[in-house]
């Protein structure tokens, strides 16, 4: 009996095509096994891994049917030949000889995952991550088993689940994970649907290279290979790179991109402001297209080696906001001609005395093309107002020495408590964007001069007067006051979230 048929016989098993709802069922099912025993925001760690192994494991198993199809039986050397597959499985690494394991299964499974990535050193090293398998106060055998069988419900092989449904059901997955581990989640997690107008805005083309330096579980990576496939382009020329800090984080990363059959990308990890790990010859390397959004107002970083660094051009940032830091970290990796980026901010970079000479430089630079403001909730867990910062390395003529502002921040949508964009919401965005002109209530383009002697204030009520604000300066001077308060607020709970997550992680 082949493997496949011996998932097949049992229970629950249903043949053919796994569709979109019960392959997210299926997925968080694996997840509620481990309520109760481990943290929320530690389910990733174990979830992930196990998902990726199984994946790969199956799909191993359906072009090895495919290889013996084409040669026989009386051909296994040519069966066995390694380009037949996508990843190698060595020989008692099968997610089916775990399972078989009858005792140390944290042991059994972490030995087959160091050997899965030894065998394919150059595309799989490190990709399952650091969890603790072997650590039986942790995980204990027998949760681990109802984990394997679980999995082992499902073939999830290429015939039953296509990457793309597998790729929607991971993001579910992601998202779910966001939703038990609160407000830090956004780290884990960013609004796909800004993610998706963001990408509309700089309009990737097949052939470029696509950047985000502190790019989470490479969600916008993913979206941006997405919105190019959805035009009927090939999304498979796209170069994909990014960078992430947090070891597991990482992992997911690159998971996520293998598992929408993305292959052609490099993610690495590391520290973006202290440790950028992406070059050319001895300077930061240059991309097309960079899309990001980094850790807000972040107060542990080396201001002071960030003083004498190469990218440091518009001044260094006070020490307990590095979000300029990130900010000339992007320019700076920006190519001279084609290079655009799209950056979510808090509103607080567009107005914060402290960093007053900073913005003021950056509009001399001449980067600075449009400032969207959005509605709450798009800072995914928290009522924080964002924004999007749009700059490019060459605007057009019509362009140049101005900006564009636009405050969306009455289009917003909800729904189960969540807060998003619509299609039509995001139309509207771009067409004003693409239009690049005055529209009362809603957009306005100023000159950089014009900015620059207001103070280099860049938010948005100094420049667009709602039909509903009566308040002129005074009223701007509100709203940025407010959304500073906000933005305060918010910072504030991040960080005791952070606290309570490390005394928990402590009491393990």
């Amino acid at each position: 009996m082949s493997r496949r048929q011996a998932v097949e016989k049992l229970p629950g098993f249903e043949p053919g095509h796994l569709d979109q709802r019960e392959l997210e069922k299926y997925l968080w099912g694996a997840a509620t096994l481990l309520r109760g025993l481990i943290d929320a925001g530690d389910y990733k760690q174990y979830i992930f891994p196990l998902l990726f192994f199984k994946r790969i494991s199956d799909v191993y198993d359906e072009e090895r049917e495919e290889a013996l199809a084409t040669y026989g039986k009386d051909h296994l050397d040519m069966v066995a030949k390694d380009e037949n597959y996508r990843f190698q499985i060595p020989d008692g690494h099968h997610w089916e000889d775990v399972r078989s394991a009858t005792e140390d299964l944290g042991l059994a499974l972490k030995t087959a995952m160091a050997e899965i990535e030894k065998a394919n050193q150059r595309r799989l090293h490190g990709i399952f991550g650091d969890a603790q398998w072997t650590n039986k106060d942790r995980l204990s055998d027998a949760t681990l088993r109802d984990l394997l069988e679980h999995f082992s419900t499902q073939v999830l092989s290429l015939a039953r689940v296509p990457e793309d449904e597998l790729g929607r059901a991971y993001e579910f997955l992601v998202k779910k994970f966001a939703d038990d581990s609160g407000h830090t989640a956004q780290e884990f997690y960013t609004n796909r649907t800004l993610v998706r107008l963001m990408t509309r805005m700089l309009r990737p083309e097949p052939g470029e290279s696509i950047y985000d330096p502190t790019c989470g579980t490479g969600g916008m990576l993913v979206t941006t290979a997405a919105e190019v496939k959805s035009q009927d382009k090939d999304h498979r020329r796209l170069r994909l790179y990014g960078q992430e800090l947090n070891v597991m984080t990482s992992s997911i990363a690159r998971m996520n991109l293998y598992l929408h059959g993305i292959e052609d990308f490099d993610i690495r990890r590391g520290d973006t402001l202290s440790n950028p790990l992406f070059f050319d010859r001895d300077r930061i390397r240059q991309f097309d297209v960079i899309l990001a959004n980094p850790p807000y107002s972040i107060k542990q970083w080396n201001r002071k080696a960030f003083a004498h660094d190469p990218r440091q051009t518009w001044g260094v940032p006070p020490q307990g906001r590095a979000d300029y830091a990130f900010f000339q970290h992007i320019t700076a990796s920006l190519k001279p001609g084609s290079g655009r980026c799209a950056i979510l901010f808090p509103h607080g970079v567009l107005f914060r005395e402290e960093e007053r000479q900073m913005r003021e430089a950056l509009l001399r630079s001449d980067l600075l093309e449009c400032v969207l403001g959005l509605g709450p909730g798009l800072f995914y867990n928290s009522p924080m107002e964002a924004c999007v910062v749009i700059c490019r390395t060459r605007k057009a003529s019509d362009r140049r020495e101005r900006v564009l502002f636009i405050d969306a921040a009455h289009l917003i949508g909800k729904a189960q408590g969540q807060s998003f964009l619509t299609d039509e919401h995001v139309s509207e965005v771009l067409d004003t964007y693409d239009g690049f002109r005055d529209v009362e209530g809603f957009a306005a383009v100023v000159e950089n001069q014009k900015i620059l002697d207001m103070g280099g204030v860049l938010s948005i009520p100094r420049h667009v007067r709602r039909r509903f604000d009566s308040g002129g300066s005074e009223g701007a001077a509100l709203g940025d006051a407010s959304r500073e308060w906000a933005a305060q607020t918010a910072a504030a709970r991040i960080v005791i979230d952070g606290l309570l997550s490390t005394l928990r992680g402590e009491k393990c």
